[in-house]
């Protein structure tokens, strides 16, 4: 089997437009893998500061925004996340609602007195608890969120 077979069934298989034994021709591959690129909006290479006190969390969206090549900067809490700020630039900021110390709405107002215009996505795992004024942000997602949802929301911010 040639290299060029093997990696048309390769990426047969991840695009799931077949098995391995019905590879469809390479135009249609092409043309259904741009498709599926061109259906997600992507916005890659941003730095981004990810606040939330849940280091399990941090690493699992941090592979998240990486699998994009952003370059993400963790903080453990509020202090830290502001202190970042104060010495470095950055894209996009998300915060963690619920966190000890200081909530990711306060850690929002802060933001906005030190970089007023950036972009700031809470997620949260109490969607229902927020209202409206609680949320000095730009958007919220609820936790658990998949890879496109939050690939969805940074798009939108960073647009």
């Amino acid at each position: 089997m040639s290299m060029d077979s093997e990696l048309q069934q390769h990426y047969a298989l991840l695009l799931g437009i077949g098995s391995p034994w019905e590879v469809k021709p390479k135009w249609y591959q092409n043309c259904y893998l741009m498709r599926f690129v061109a259906g997600q909006q992507r916005i890659v290479g941003k730095r981004i500061l990810l606040v939330d006190d849940d280091q399990g969390a941090r690493e699992s969206i941090k592979l998240l925004l990486t699998i994009d090549r952003h370059n993400v900067v963790e903080a453990s809490g509020g202090a830290e996340a502001i202190e970042l700020l104060n010495s470095q630039t950055f894209d996009l900021a998300i915060l963690d609602y619920f966190m000890p110390g200081m909530q990711g709405n306060q850690v929002a107002l802060h933001f906005r007195d030190i970089g007023p215009s950036l972009p700031i996505l809470m997620i949260t795992a109490y969607l229902e608890k927020l209202e409206d004024s609680d949320k000095p942000v730009d958007a919220v997602i609820g936790k658990p969120f998949s890879i496109e949802k939050l690939r969805q929301a940074v798009a939108k911010l960073l647009s």
